[in-house]
C-alpha cells in the first residue's frame, strides 16, 4: 500500500488507511485499532503523499523522510521515541534529514513523523518509492 491511500485525520490520534469515498466524504479504518470511522468533506484531512518537510533548500516529500529513517533503523521502528525530550528529537531528525529548516519545521511535526513512520512500521506499510516513478518506468519501458 502506498501513501496517497493514507490519512491524517485532524482531532483524530494516528493514521487511516482510505477504504471508500462517499458523496459526503469518505470511510477510513484506524491502523491503531481497526475501528471504522465516517468523515465529511469539511474535516482537516491529510494524504501522507502529498506532505512534504520544509529544508534549508527545498521541501522533502514525506515517503523520502521515511525512507531515510527506514534506511537508519533498518526497516525496524525507530529507537527513539516521539515522547522523549525536544532536543533528542532535533538530534534524531537532524541525523535523518541534516537541512531541514529548524525555524519551519517544529518538535511537534517531528513526533508525528516519527509517530507516524511506526505506526506504517507497524502495520507493514514500509514501501515508501514513488508511484509514478515506477508509472514512468513502466510506461517508457513498453515503448521500446
Amino acid at each position: 500500500m502506498v501513501l496517497d491511500k493514507i490519512l491524517s485525520i485532524g482531532g483524530k490520534p494516528g493514521l487511516f488507511k482510505l477504504l471508500t469515498q462517499t458523496r459526503s466524504g469518505f470511510v477510513g479504518e484506524s491502523l491503531l485499532d481497526g475501528k471504522r470511522v465516517t468523515v465529511g468533506i469539511r474535516s482537516n484531512v491529510s494524504v501522507l503523499s502529498e506532505i512534504a518537510i520544509y529544508t534549508l533548500e527545498e521541501e522533502v516529500p514525506l515517503r523520502e523522510v521515511f525512507q531515510k529513517i527506514k534506511e537508519k533503523e533498518g526497516g525496524k521502528k525507530t529507537s527513539i521515541s516521539h515522547k522523549v525530550e525536544k532536543i533528542q528529537l532535533e538530534e534524531y531528525f537532524f541525523e535523518i534529514l541534516p537541512n531541514y529548516d529548524e525555524d519551519r519545521v517544529y518538535t511537534s511535526d517531528i513526533k508525528k513523523i516519527i509517530q507516524w513512520y511506526n505506526i506504517l512500521t507497524e502495520n507493514k506499510i514500509n514501501d515508501f518509492s514513488d508511484s509514478d516513478d515506477e508509472e514512468v518506468l513502466v510506461s517508457s519501458y513498453e515503448e521500446e
